[in-house]
Parts: structure tokens; sequence; C-alpha cells
């Protein structure tokens, strides 16, 4: 597969919201502050409100992520975007990680697939997720 880049995303994350337990494990939103996105043909922010993370901590460790963008580019234009993904690893990675602390992405596997021909991986930072996402060619 041929990819370039399209576009990494800076992500903040406002507030996480547990839900609480549902049949398949713990419920939970997480409320995007914004943040930004750059590419070679693409840069803008992402608005605030518009923007989250649904979320499903399932009972092996592994988080199902629900992403839905709501992107406002330099030139005006207003993107919604979805993205499905997953994040797990070594439970020490994972517990760094939930304490705010920046952990070597190549420790965990952190992927998603945003619904535009485009393929994303993803570094989990204190501050918020930062996504790498390439064009698939």
């Amino acid at each position: 597969m041929n990819t370039r880049l399209l576009m990494t995303m800076h992500v903040k994350v406002a507030t996480l919201l547990n839900i609480g337990a549902v049949a398949c494990g713990t419920r939970r939103t997480a409320l995007l502050g914004g943040g930004t996105f750059e590419g070679p043909r693409l840069r803008g922010t992402i608005l605030p409100g518009g923007s989250a993370d649904w979320q499903l901590l399932r009972p092996d460790g592994v988080l199902e992520m629900d992403l839905r963008f709501t992107l406002g580019t330099d030139d005006g234009a207003l993107i919604l975007m979805r993205s499905f993904g997953l994040r797990h690893g070594p439970p020490e990675v994972i517990a760094a990680i939930g304490r705010g602390e920046t952990v070597d992405p190549s420790t965990y596997y952190f992927r998603t697939l945003p619904r535009l021909i485009a393929v994303a991986s993803g570094d989990r930072r204190p501050e918020g997720p930062i996504y790498t996402i390439h064009e698939v060619l």
C-alpha cells in the first residue's frame, strides 16, 4: 500500500466524562477542546463543541474510539471527519498514559481509520492525542 501525508492533527481533550458500565465494558466520552491540523494541502483548526470521542474501554483493556471531528479549513470550508480506532498496550504503558505521562508511541498500539480513504497512527500525549494521517494512493 502506498501512502502520502495528508495531515497531522494535534487534538486538545477538554473533558473526559465517565458514563459508566455497559454490557461490553465502560462507556465514556472525551469532549474535544479544539486543536489544529496541517498537511501539504490541507490545514486549519479542529472546532471545539463539534468534536468528541465516544469511547468504550473493554474488559480486555482495549480502548475502542469512535471519533467525530468538525474541521474548519484555513480557506473557510467545514469538514466532518469520522474515524474508528483501537488503542492497547502493556498495562504499565497504558497506566503511564492515564497518569498524563508522555510515552514512546512504539510501545503501544494506537491506530484509527479515518473515513477519508486514509490511515492514521496515534501518539497519546498528556495534553491530548496526535494523529498522523496518510492518504492511500
